[in-house]
């Protein structure tokens, strides 16, 4: 997860061809049960998000003091480990680097007529050292640093012993103006937004991400959080929650331009608004199409949508456009019209629509590598344009003569 080093190790699974959402969820499983026996500390299964460079759910964190993240941070993993569906629990607030910890004593730095800021940089030059002069050996400038005592090998007493400064004559060592003690840092230190932040990240299994998130979230509104801490839900729901409004307005786009492009070809603003009833049409069949699946709505299967609004008006542009043309005939009336149009428009439609079906059919079954991602767009165009097919050859007919009869037209 991000993580590199002589302590850290990868395995890659690869599952046969065709194995479901389910097996994935198993071999998972199986492979936690595995390394827990082995005692292995720490481990994590991950399974490569589409879109998303985040765990299915990340808690966010952000405060100043590293210590109050540290204690919310606990705090959260807690009540997310209590949370079912929820494996692999982990926070980045988690101490657990060994360091010196140097606390200044102001009062007594500023009585020295010395400042922090002296004193620090001071410290720091003696611990890290700084570059003296160089060497220059074969062409290349080599840094001399010079340090009061070794990094590797410096006690407390020695860091404790260390000049600081000066007061007249008088050298001031370090545990004259603060205090030193061995203690446990992050070993990272996150920022959003320029805040410090600690980030508790879980994955998902045997249950709905939205179920999760309504869970995760009443816990987190029962939490008391201390001055200046902020808690809120990230990660791939926020991220899905994002692309699914953004697509939203994909979709209301695309309907406004097919209504902008068939009031030109129709030269009425009233027709285009009997051919946009597919829309409503198509979307029934989205939604039975993907629940007959067991499909979820998913940033695939609305991109499928947005394709949807282009194609099912295809079926009612042709129909309206025949009508219209039948209208023009001596002594027709808008009821004989629809009856020889849709006779003869029956056989285009249905070829044309059967052809699309067909096409995306391979998809629809998951066939061929990376289906899984691909299934959902065909489901969602195959189920939007059945159902849209099959009742605009109804419903537009029947909304056309209701709409001219008002007219008085016959």
């Amino acid at each position: 997860a991000g993580a590199s080093g002589e302590h850290v190790g990868s395995i890659q699974i690869r599952l046969v061809e065709g194995s479901s959402p389910a097996d994935e969820a198993a071999v998972a499983h199986a492979m936690r049960e595995r390394l827990d026996a082995l005692g292995v500390p720490r481990h994590r299964a991950v399974r490569p998000a589409v879109f998303s460079l985040h765990r299915p759910v990340e808690v966010e964190i952000t405060g100043d003091d590293l210590e109050s993240l540290r204690e919310v941070g606990a705090r959260v993993q807690r009540e997310l480990e209590q949370v079912d569906g929820l494996v692999e629990v982990r926070s980045s607030a988690e101490f657990g680097a060994p360091e010196v910890q140097v606390r200044f004593d102001r009062e007594r730095i500023l009585a020295r007529g010395l400042t922090i800021e002296g004193v620090a940089n001071t410290l720091r030059r003696k611990l890290q050292g700084e570059v003296s002069t160089k060497l220059r050996e074969r062409d290349r400038d080599l840094d001399i640093r010079v340090r009061s005592v070794s990094r590797n090998d410096a006690e407390l007493a020695d860091i404790g012993e260390l000049i600081v400064g000066q007061a007249g004559e008088v050298p001031i060592r370090l545990a004259e103006v603060a205090a030193i003690e061995l203690g446990r840092g992050p070993t990272e230190v996150n920022r959003i937004a320029q805040a410090r932040a600690a980030i508790v990240d879980a994955d998902i299994t045997d249950r709905d991400m939205g179920a999760v998130a309504r869970d995760i979230e009443a816990r987190l509104a029962e939490l008391e959080l201390p001055p200046g801490v902020r808690v809120r839900l990230a990660g791939q729901d926020e991220e899905i929650e994002r692309a699914i409004s953004g697509l939203m307005m994909a979709m209301g786009l695309a309907a406004f331009l097919v209504y902008v492009v068939m009031a030109s070809q129709f030269e009425s603003l009233l027709q285009p608004l009997i051919v946009m009833f597919t829309l409503p049409l198509g979307a029934v069949g989205v939604v039975g199409a993907l629940w007959a699946t067991g499909s979820t709505v998913s940033v695939i299967s609305l991109i499928g949508c947005v394709m949807l609004a282009g194609i099912v008006v295809n079926n009612a542009i042709v129909l309206v456009d025949a009508v219209n043309r039948r209208r023009e005939d001596p002594g027709a009336t808008v009821l004989g019209a629809l009856v020889v149009a849709g006779r003869e428009r029956l056989r285009p439609i249905l070829m044309t629509s059967l052809t699309t079906i067909l096409g995306l059919a391979p998809m629809a079954l998951g066939l061929g590598a990376g289906a899984e991602l691909r299934r959902a767009l065909a489901i969602a165009v195959i189920g939007g344009l059945t159902v849209a097919t099959a009742l605009t050859l109804v419903v537009i007919p029947t909304i056309y003569w209701l709409v001219y009869r008002e007219r008085g037209e016959r």
